[in-house]
């Protein structure tokens, strides 16, 4: 047994991504745990578009952006702007793009399918209830403000607390 074997974990939420209309098969989970430390965040997302390149007249197609936004709702998934209500990326503290609360490290995946876990003390489970989770089409530059240059939203989900954990 090891130290993350010991672990207590106090509460849990969780986002059901849908995809947008350009993208309607995206579906996954992103689960937040809550740890005497930080917080654990685990996504699994399947059906993610192709990596393509950027070229003269599109936009690069993944690795793909991964925000917490401060809306409370994703919206019409639908259209030119779709998620628009999610808002903005979560920036409580006013930092500039690269070190918002709500940055997330991006999605890479493998046939359509992203799986990944980190750890982050940047907030805490309760701060994050009611929020939402976006994914982008394509890569966040952690430079370009407010939002990294990661385009399109094409799936979100409502954080929500969790019944059990």
């Amino acid at each position: 047994m090891n130290d993350l074997d010991n672990r207590d974990v106090y509460l849990g939420a969780v986002a059901s991504m849908r995809g947008s209309s350009k993208y309607p098969n995206i579906s996954g989970y992103v689960w937040f745990l809550e740890l005497e430390d930080g917080v654990e965040v685990c996504a699994e997302i399947q059906n993610l578009p192709k990596y393509k390149q950027k070229t003269a007249t599109s936009a690069q197609i993944g690795p793909h952006g991964f925000h917490i936004h401060v809306g409370s709702t994703c919206g019409d998934p639908n259209g030119d702007n779709p998620f628009s209500t999610a808002g903005a990326h979560y920036n409580p503290t006013n930092q500039p793009h690269g070190n918002h609360v709500g940055d997330l490290p991006v999605l890479i995946p493998s046939d359509g399918r992203a799986q990944m876990c980190f750890f982050t003390n940047k907030f805490t489970v309760d701060e994050i209830i009611g929020k939402t989770v976006v994914i982008h089409e394509g890569p966040d530059d952690y430079t370009t403000q407010p939002s990294g240059n990661s385009g399109a939203k094409i799936a979100c989900g409502k954080i929500i607390r969790a019944d059990s954990v």
